[in-house]
């Protein structure tokens, strides 16, 4: 909950979602429990609110947020979902995806780069639904008698929480439904030429909208006897990488902002055009703040590793305890004293795509320890983002001033002094971690017919941030990125089919 004059946080709640993996590679959630956190945060943090002396009255609007792309197929007469909700970095969908390309000819991924910004990939929902009508007896049945519906996870909650079965709000919005590869960002609408070509029923879609609108209002929960917000209208709705970007206030073009999680994303405010790759960026639609408000795009560079190094580093090497001594093992020597770490432990994403490379270390000598690889990991997260910078500012025109950065990973201060270092300018970190909440806060409370949240840039709070300066020279810098580059060219190639199959691990 924040203040709609000062956007300070008032009060939060959070309750960690289980993530289910049935099979390698298959990552799956419950969307009830899912449905279940969002009333227990509700109700946990209004009773907060309540100990702070605020009456809960004050509530004028509420947004949503979600992790973007995973799907979820549910009944319209029971409202109880179909199957679990397929998460995002799933890949049970190679195969689908293989079997599609078929189609194409001449097998190109980009076929629909030029209506929908993305290239075929496992990565959005449309393969993941056609998984679902091709695998799920129930959910072809339900869609033969016109019962599913589909949905991403704001979907699906905006559904439950306006009323469910009974008489709720089937909608997505236009950040959402342009990571489906059903929707053409030009005209705004689903595209029946793709709808076809996944073979997709057109009946089963949410209803796409803005961002910053009124959805319907918030319904009292009978079994679970949640009804503190009953009536305050749903208003904002943002996939979350879009809400950091609106959080982080990139409302002009060439403004960007990293958020560094268990992958990192970089999306930079194109404006009003959209801007399309050469140098393996995708092409999204960054918000639409309001029915009659005009839509603006960004350019967006993955990348599969950032966290989850760290994490690497501690579970699978046991180098380190936690996070925190991983940047504590390099802050004690401040170099890697050569040492290079590629973690391409799923090929590498962005500006590659390339399946085919492995993570390496190299550069290691009798002096090397602990200490540099814990440095090298935390330098490759800095060397990754620079990647997609300069793809970026390639394909844009105008080089970034700055960059802006938010997610868990920005509490490393040696890991942003370095990124500033590497990017040679600065790094701006705002002093309020929670920017992907704030954002959807932000599209809700400046919807027509809410209006406490004023858009206007110079309404806007300044917000305190902490700043990163270079410290390094730059020449120095381009060594150092010029010999990672070299070994990332290393790291590629390295998975071939035609490796022999005895003794090899399935």
């Amino acid at each position: 909950v924040f203040n709609a004059k000062t956007a300070e946080l008032l009060s939060h709640h959070q309750v960690e979602i289980n993530q289910k993996f049935p099979r390698e590679g298959w990552v799956e959630q419950d969307p009830k429990e899912i449905l279940k956190s969002v009333y227990e945060c509700v109700e946990k943090t209004c009773e907060k609110l309540k100990q702070l002396n605020i009456n809960i009255s004050n509530i004028k609007a509420i947004g949503v947020t979600n992790q973007r792309e995973t799907t979820v197929v549910w009944d319209k007469t029971t409202g109880e979902p179909l199957y679990n909700a397929i998460v995002w970095l799933d890949l049970r969908t190679q195969s689908t995806v293989e079997r599609l390309l078929k189609r194409i000819p001449g097998k190109n991924k980009a076929f629909s780069k030029f209506k929908t910004g993305l290239p075929l990939s496992t990565y959005f929902s449309a393969v993941k639904l056609r998984w679902l009508l091709d695998n799920v007896e129930e959910i072809r049945k339900a869609v033969d008698d016109g019962r599913a519906m589909f949905g991403t996870i704001d979907s699906w909650l905006i559904w439950s929480l306006t009323g469910g079965k009974n008489g709720g709000i089937h909608c997505t919005d236009v950040t959402n439904a342009s990571r489906t590869m059903l929707f053409n960002i030009h005209s705004l609408e689903w595209d029946p030429e793709l709808c076809q070509f996944f073979d997709i029923p057109m009946e089963i879609l949410p209803k796409v909208r803005s961002s910053s609108e009124i959805y319907g209002l918030m319904k009292i929960c009978p079994s679970l006897k949640s009804g503190a917000l009953t009536g305050v209208p749903i208003s904002g709705c943002l996939g979350d990488q879009s809400a950091a970007l609106v959080g982080q206030m990139c409302f002009k073009d060439g403004q960007a902002k990293n958020t560094y999680g268990t992958g990192c994303f970089l999306l930079c405010n194109t404006g009003q055009k959209s801007v399309f790759s050469e140098h393996g960026l995708l092409t999204t639609i960054a918000y639409k703040l309001g029915r009659d408000k005009p839509v603006c795009y960004a350019l967006e560079g993955s990348v599969a590793i950032a966290g989850a190094v760290v994490r690497w580093l501690r579970d699978n090497l046991g180098i380190a305890k936690s996070s925190q001594e991983v940047e504590k093992l390099a802050a004690e020597v401040g170099t890697s004293y050569g040492c290079y770490f590629v973690p391409a432990f799923s090929g590498l994403y962005a500006p590659y795509w390339e399946p085919s490379a492995r993570g390496i270390i190299c550069g290691l000598t009798q002096f090397t320890n602990k200490n540099h690889i814990a440095f090298a990991a935390l330098e490759a997260v800095c060397f990754q983002t620079r990647e997609i910078l300069d793809a970026m500012n390639k394909d844009c025109g105008i080089p970034l001033s700055q960059l802006q950065v938010d997610g868990g990973m920005t509490n490393n201060k040696i890991l942003m002094q370095l990124q500033s270092d590497i990017l040679c300018i600065p790094v701006v970190k705002p002093s309020m971690p929670e920017t992907t909440a704030l954002g959807a806060a932000m599209a809700a409370g400046a919807a027509e017919g809410v209006g406490v949240w004023s858009l206007n840039p110079g309404d806007l709070t300044a917000v305190t941030c902490e700043r990163f300066e270079p410290q390094i020279n730059p020449e120095e810098s381009e060594y150092r990125y010029a010999r990672w580059k070299k070994a990332v060219m290393k790291s590629m190639g390295w998975e071939t089919s035609e490796a022999p199959s005895n003794g090899k691990p399935k």
